[in-house]
């Protein structure tokens, strides 16, 4: 299982970049999955129904599942917000993480950079980064893909992707 990040601001299209590149790694017979980072409070069943209302009375987990999915949501009640390494731990054996967000981890990451945005460039005050999908020219050393050509932005992440294992060392080693 290996593991790359997509790090940028809010706007730079890091979701609308993922949802093309999944199916680009779907045609050559990978596995992905996503690990995104909220930075609110956030809802992915509706209030109303009855997992919201277990969860709402205090449910700690509430797995939901039917013919076609299941979800599990896990209420943290006060505990600490889990780390990268420990969310990674809970995933199921893919060829490919892809993680969105949590850009103050270790883990390498492409950044995601869109001119219109008007924002700084990442890349030079994280070293995690080590590629940028972008629609400008950017001077740098770090490979770069335009954000549309979805091969290029595709196969610079799998080069760019590293093991399971090494970011969980990573990790461990800046604890």
């Amino acid at each position: 299982m290996k593991v790359i990040g997509l790090a940028g601001w809010s706007g730079a299209g890091k979701t609308t970049l993922l949802t093309r590149a999944i199916p680009q790694f779907s045609k050559q017979g990978l596995r992905v999955s996503v690990i995104k980072h909220a930075h609110h409070a956030f809802d992915v069943d509706v209030p109303g129904k009855d997992s919201w209302r277990h969860r709402e009375a205090g449910a700690a987990e509430v797995l939901v599942s039917s013919g076609r999915r299941w979800a599990l949501m896990h209420e943290l009640r006060g505990a600490h917000e889990p780390r990268l390494p420990e969310l990674l731990a809970k995933m199921s054996a893919v060829d490919l993480v892809v993680v969105e967000g949590f850009k103050r981890e270790p883990h390498r990451k492409i950044e995601v950079y869109r001119a219109a945005n008007e924002k700084p460039l990442l890349f030079p005050d994280d070293p995690g980064i080590v590629g940028i999908a972008t629609d400008t020219a950017v001077e740098t050393r770090l490979p770069t893909a335009h954000l549309d050509d979805i091969e290029a932005v595709a196969a610079m992440m799998l080069r760019s992707a590293i093991s399971l294992e090494d970011v969980l060392a990573k990790s461990e080693a800046e604890d």
